[in-house]
């Protein structure tokens, strides 16, 4: 009996090669042999890669359980619903924001005309847009960069105040920065028909677009809502000598959320070449999904040994620090999203090294300095982001600029020594960008997240951080929560049945009544004595 043609297909493939460029050289093996049994290649090319982004969304989609898990564990246990809820509302958030008026500002009337605009324009509701697939692999995108913010908020932001945040982060900060580095019409894009200094901005997957952007946020946002309370400072504002650690509740979680990101990871980045049907654009997938590989391990390691050495050579215990590889690890993801498909693998390494010693460096810089990032998400995503744009143009091979861009001329500034001209060009591209986004979400959302302070908007009340925000703002049980002491519940108690009766309600038992215990505290002694 005759061999179907997948059979065919899979006997011709060479075990020895990664699974990866398996898979992608059967999908092209099954594409040629139904063009010649059935003649419909562009149908057939356009289904594969209509799967492919799906797929690749899929993938993409699915970090936002990564990122739910490792803030869920980086939190206290009196927070976990809390921040779970957030990270949904991103998702539910960037969806509508994205569909309203996020995409038309990004890719909205886009053309291949080698005219520059600053904003989309059309395809507002998505109206006459037909190519659904790439809107849903661009908004997986917006939402991934919205959600970067919320771990380093947790613990102390307020519902009204996230939700404000992030439909203003999808459907307007991040569209605008995603149009000039990505649209055909961006003033920084590599791909529009004169792109800028003949090269334009590389950014293949995204340091820049997605993770400097919502780094940014981050740390404009934190330094505005302030500290935990008793992170740094005592009831009386003195700064600690040593500032309090707030250990997670399960580092179990985090560990499970950092591998669900690492997978996520190939979607972002090897969906990123969007198509697959071809030999190039098949070798564009595998070498990103490579890259990416390379420099998350580089990272993890990276950050993991140095700091077991800086912290032998001061105490003279060896210390193993998982928190320190997992955002090794996710720093070296963030680096080589930018260069995954220009750079070589041996690039990719050093790429993720160098983020590795960044995230170590800046983690311990945040807390000098007294900002308060639960879950490092601004020595991750900013500096990260920051640094993988600069790796990009200084490492970009002219050979991968070709085969994914077809612009070789101004490859990165390491490649253009060798080649004896000493070309700045692209660097220049990076550093232009890096500025722009810098500027851009500073302008935008500085004053924001000013405003939302003044209104009092921005920060939980401080006896709703202190009891927790999962009873504050969800009617948790304060069951088993031996974080919580029973007389901070009890002013809890006190203080909202005094505001449920200043609104016309009677007020609620929910809690235990303390008084039976010979509890009597007031808010205010509450407050100060945390």
């Amino acid at each position: 009996m005759a061999m179907s043609s997948y059979e065919t297909c899979v006997s011709q493939l060479d075990d020895g090669l990664n699974i990866t460029v398996q898979n992608s050289l059967l999908i092209q093996c099954l594409a040629k042999s139904i063009d010649e049994n059935t003649g419909t290649t562009s149908d057939l090319r356009d289904g594969l890669d209509t799967f492919f982004i799906i797929y690749s969304a899929s993938l993409v989609f699915f970090m936002q359980a990564g990122f739910a898990m490792l803030c869920a564990g980086s939190v206290r246990l009196k927070n976990v619903q809390n921040t779970m809820l957030k990270n949904l509302l991103d998702a539910c958030g960037a969806a509508l924001g994205f569909y309203t008026v996020g995409y038309a500002f990004a890719y909205g009337g886009q053309s291949y005309d080698g005219k520059t605009t600053f904003i989309g324009n059309a395809n507002f509701f998505l109206i006459g847009e037909d190519d659904f697939v790439f809107w849903l692999f661009q908004f997986a995108f917006a939402a991934t960069s919205a959600t970067i913010v919320a771990g380093t908020l947790a613990e102390r932001c307020q519902m009204t105040a996230y939700l404000c945040y992030s439909v203003a982060l999808t459907g307007f900060v991040y569209p605008v920065i995603c149009h000039s580095v990505w649209s055909y019409n961006g003033f920084l894009s590599a791909t529009a028909k004169d792109p800028l200094f003949g090269s334009g901005m590389i950014d293949f997957a995204g340091s820049g677009v997605v993770h400097l952007t919502g780094g940014t946020t981050a740390l404009i946002a934190t330094k505005i809502l302030g500290s935990r309370k008793g992170r740094f400072f005592d009831e009386r504002g003195n700064k600690l000598r040593h500032p309090k650690p707030f250990p997670g509740h399960s580092v179990a979680l985090q560990v499970l959320g950092s591998f669900i990101l690492w997978f996520g990871w190939y979607g972002f980045n090897t969906g990123s070449a969007r198509s697959i049907v071809t030999a190039a654009q098949s070798k564009i997938a595998a070498l990103a999904a490579t890259n990416t590989t390379l420099a998350a391990a580089s990272g993890g390691v990276a950050s993991l040994f140095t700091n077991l050495i800086i912290m032998e050579r001061l105490t003279g215990e060896a210390v193993f620090n998982l928190n320190f590889a997992m955002n090794g690890c996710l720093g070296g993801l963030v680096s080589i999203t930018s260069g995954c498909a220009v750079i070589e693998p041996w690039a990719a390494i050093i790429t993720g090294f160098v983020a590795g010693l960044l995230y170590l460096a800046f983690s311990r810089l945040l807390v000098k300095r007294c900002i308060d990032d639960a879950v490092d998400a601004i020595p991750v995503h900013m500096i990260n982001g920051l640094w993988g744009l600069i790796s990009t143009g200084l490492l970009a091979s002219p050979h991968l600029l070709e085969a994914a861009y077809g612009n070789s001329k101004h490859a990165g500034w390491f490649y253009s020594w060798g080649r004896g001209s000493g070309d700045f060009t692209l660097m220049c591209c990076q550093l232009i960008g890096i500025l722009f986004i810098l500027s851009w979400v500073t302008f935008l959302m500085l004053p924001f997240f000013l405003f939302l302070n003044y209104m009092g908007w921005f920060r939980s009340d401080a006896l709703e951080e202190i009891v927790g925000l999962d009873i504050s703002y969800h009617g948790g049980s304060h069951h088993n929560m031996n974080e919580v002491k029973p007389e901070y519940l009890e002013a809890y108690r006190k203080q909202r049945d005094e505001q449920l009766k200043n609104r016309g309600h009677n007020g609620s038992t929910t809690f235990e009544d303390a008084e039976e215990d010979g509890v009597h505290v007031s808010v205010d002694n509450v407050v100060a004595n945390f």
